[in-house]
């Protein structure tokens, strides 16, 4: 089965996709869910999240169905002749090849980037790695863990709270993976006017250093006549998101996130609680001071929310024009009111006796409509796309059937 529906974004794009656990497989998601046939090619033992966390059926856990919507799955033994063959075969009709194999193992498997783009020229080779070809960390294996302390993430732990810690989701992972596919469609663009495909490196580490350093580099964006001058305590990050007090404020029955922003807000909110005169202390005047005294500033509002209720500072909030919210806990979100009326969970039938739960893609376009297929089993196209290559069926069937077996 191709998409080649013609209000799909990118009906007619075919992308080979080589990459495991969620960096890669959260870039080619989106592709799929822009309407590309993603083809998912896996070993034999499967991409190892098919088998991490809850599952209803084997081979198809709660993490794999998270990032592997709306694609087919081609299982191949690339140690073999033929599974290479018919690998070479199918980069040949991609216009996207993709993997995030270590540059070591990728060279022992004898698919080198020269002689994929030598066969197809028109062909986005795009390489999701660790770290950058380039640096003296090429090669070496990157995890979330691994990259959220190297590029300081779990720093901003230690200045917030005092004690280094991850952030509790694989942050690193899913930020280099919309960096990808971000990437790539600017490469699939600048092909429609050249006609020439070309490399594409999207590395985790850098890719989290971007992202986190938006906001970060604060001061040390304002160089002096000496741009090699060691930097000075205070010039990095950015001092709001540290304060001990930048959390959800504790209410009278709850918690909530209430938060002036605006110089009239802040007035606003201090002649609502009574405390007028707190709008004329030099100290939160304007934007630049209140962030300089962000601490005392965000101490006091904790202090006079926790006198009333939830319900009271949202009704105050939404009076004022002030952004608030409600804590949603996680278990809250399915029902959450906005989130329901846009649709944003949804329901699919997986099989005879259980279904999908699954979170659509947020970004919509008004004239592509892709509906939304389960993950594939594994190897659950592999005759399929392998007759549309013209290629004899891999003898891989028993072999799979005996890997979900042991984890079934």
């Amino acid at each position: 089965m191709t998409s080649e529906a013609p209000n799909h974004a990118l009906s007619g794009i075919r992308v080979v996709d080589l990459t495991t656990v969620v960096f890669g497989p959260s870039a080619t998601q989106v592709l799929a869910d822009y309407g590309a046939d993603v083809i998912k090619v896996e070993a034999v033992e499967g991409d190892s999240t098919r088998f991490t966390g809850p599952t209803r059926e084997a081979g198809m856990s709660s993490l794999f169905l998270g990032s592997n919507r709306n694609k087919r799955s081609v299982v191949l033994d690339l140690k073999t002749e033929a599974g290479r063959g018919a690998l070479l075969a199918l980069v040949d009709t991609a216009d996207i090849f993709v993997h995030n194999i270590r540059p070591q193992k990728l060279k022992a498997l004898g698919i080198s980037r020269s002689q994929l783009c030598g066969r197809n020229p028109r062909l986005i080779y795009l390489a999701l790695l660790g770290f950058g070809e380039d640096g003296p960390y090429a090669g070496r294996p990157a995890y979330d863990d691994i990259i959220q302390s190297l590029a300081g993430a779990a720093d901003l732990g230690r200045l917030q709270g005092g004690t280094p810690r991850y952030m509790p989701t694989i942050a690193a992972d899913k930020v280099a993976g919309q960096m990808a596919a971000h990437a790539v469609l600017a490469a699939l663009f600048q092909r429609e006017r050249t006609g020439r495909g070309q490399y594409v490196e999207v590395p985790m580490f850098e890719c989290f250093v971007h992202f986190l350093m938006i906001e970060h580099l604060n001061a040390r964006r304002l160089v002096g006549p000496d741009a090699s001058a060691a930097p000075q305590e205070g010039e990095f990050g950015y001092l709001r998101s540290f304060a001990e007090w930048r959390r959800p404020y504790p209410t009278r029955d709850g918690f909530v996130c209430f938060m002036p922003y605006s110089d009239q807000n802040w007035r606003d909110f201090f002649e609502a609680v009574g405390l007028a005169e707190w709008g004329e202390d030099p100290r939160f005047a304007t934007i630049t001071v209140r962030t300089e005294n962000i601490e005392a500033l965000y101490r006091m509002l904790e202090m006079v929310i926790a006198k009333e209720t939830t319900a009271h500072w949202l009704a105050l909030g939404d009076r004022l024009g002030i952004a608030c919210a409600p804590v949603n806990g996680m278990s809250d979100l399915e029902a959450d009111p906005h989130l329901a009326a846009v649709g944003m969970f949804d329901t699919m039938e997986a099989g005879p006796d259980w279904s999908m739960r699954f979170v659509r893609n947020p970004v919509r376009l008004s004239d592509s409509t892709v509906e939304p297929r389960m993950p594939p089993r594994l190897g659950e196209h592999t005759a399929e796309v392998l007759r549309e290559l013209k290629l004899p069926a891999a003898p891989v069937e028993r072999t799979v059937k005996s890997r979900l077996a042991v984890d079934g």
